[in-house]
């Protein structure tokens, strides 16, 4: 074996991360990407509208108020009871949703889903790349979070094939199967933190499982400037998800791109915001999690206003480019921000009240931007708009400096 391939076998950590890659990749490609598999043949075979099936999305996005909750619960009781319960609430949901007969039912366990993911993606994800690699944090949790590109890539033909072959209940049942072998594994392999190390930047003294983690706790970061501009600037971000990659594709088309065409530039970017996630991640651990963002949200603004700027030419394949570059870091750069200005000590409940606020651009975004979209013909207005949430995004997070006070 290659020493790096010995050194994955014998080092839990890599395991560790391994797990929290699939977490992370495959309930974001089963609950975001591979939603649209559904929506047809659950619209055959009910009759229910677009619009209702879509409101799902909506219902999962009002879930995330339990951010704060499973946040929590993670830093009392650690990172393994937490994924593994959310994975097996994913599990459950889409088990039964392979069940349902009724459109109540379908937001119901949508909300089961919504509730499990809080707890199976970045927010633990963050904490054990935190823990696990406090020297390489930045990297690894590029190559975590990566997994949503890769949850994408692989959910949506899964979702497909085995719907064209045995119906939607055997696809979203085939979801659930996998999650709850997934939740076997991590059960297994999930540890909330190595064995102490010398000179770990995540721990400090102290002998319980989850005692001596350095950092500030709830109380003392709410009270901060730099908590209010952090998450200002975060959730200027979360633009970003709601209303860019949601309008894209119809954008493009309204610019003349044919539906096939524009689909593949949604593809397009996916792959570079891959790269994204690594490139961002690595420049984390030396330009700080707080600055690499500010230079992420900029870099997305230039592809915004080249977006606006292409119409239906070939520079929007540029714009796709530059854009993705910008957004994917994101996925990276939310948690190791936060672990960077508060420490791991309450990392969990920061992260989920972060989160929670994070919900508001899902829910207002979207449909503004249609109503935008209608009142002035193109997506100009709303993407310039976006571009101006991004800047003060950036104002935000560099004015966000952790305060003088020493973390406990």
């Amino acid at each position: 074996m290659s020493g790096w391939v010995r050194r994955f076998a014998l080092d839990r950590g890599y395991w560790v991360a391994a797990v929290a890659f699939l977490s992370t990749g495959l309930t974001v490609g089963m609950t975001g990407y591979a939603f649209g598999a559904f929506v047809g043949p659950l619209e055959g075979e009910f009759g229910w509208t677009r619009s209702q099936v879509n409101f799902a999305v909506s219902v999962g996005a009002i879930a995330g108020i339990a951010s704060p909750i499973t946040g929590k619960v993670l830093d009392a009781l650690g990172s393994r009871p937490v994924i593994v319960a959310s994975l097996l609430l994913i599990s459950v949901g889409f088990l039964l949703r392979a069940l349902i007969e009724e459109l109540w039912q379908l937001y119901a366990l949508s909300a089961v889903v919504a509730v499990g993911a809080t707890g199976a993606t970045t927010l633990t994800a963050g904490r054990l790349v935190s823990l696990w690699f406090p020297q390489t944090r930045g990297r690894m949790m590029g190559m975590v979070t990566a997994g949503n590109n890769f949850g994408g890539v692989t959910m949506v033909p899964m979702a497909t094939a085995v719907i064209a072959v045995a119906g939607w209940r055997w696809g979203s049942a085939s979801f659930g199967f996998l999650m709850a072998a997934l939740a076997i594994v991590a059960f297994i392999v999930v540890r909330d933190r190595p064995r102490s190390r010398p000179g770990d930047p995540a721990t400090a003294t102290g002998t319980g499982r989850h005692q001596g983690l350095s950092g500030f706790s709830v109380g003392e970061v709410v009270r901060t400037p730099a908590f209010l501009l952090l998450t200002a600037g975060i959730s200027a971000g979360s633009f970003t998800y709601s209303v860019v990659l949601t309008q894209l594709i119809p954008h493009l088309q309204h610019e003349g791109f044919s539906r096939g065409t524009a689909t593949a530039a949604l593809s397009v970017m996916a792959g570079f915001g891959f790269a994204s996630k690594l490139i961002f991640g690595r420049a984390s651990e030396g330009l700080t999690a707080r600055r690499s963002f500010v230079v992420s949200l900029g870099i997305q603004a230039v592809g915004l206003v080249l977006f606006v700027a292409a119409g239906g030419s070939p520079l929007a394949w540029v714009a796709v480019g530059v854009f993705g570059l910008g957004f994917g870091g994101m996925g990276a750069l939310i948690p190791l921000a936060i672990a960077e200005a508060f420490g791991m000590r309450a990392f969990g409940s920061i992260m989920g009240l972060v989160t929670m606020v994070g919900i508001l651009p899902q829910l207002v975004g979207p449909p503004v931007a249609g109503w935008l979209f209608v009142s002035t013909g193109s997506y100009t207005v709303p993407f310039l708009i976006i571009v101006g949430f991004f800047g003060i995004g950036m104002v935000s997070l560099w004015l966000a400096r952790p305060g003088p006070a020493t973390p406990r």
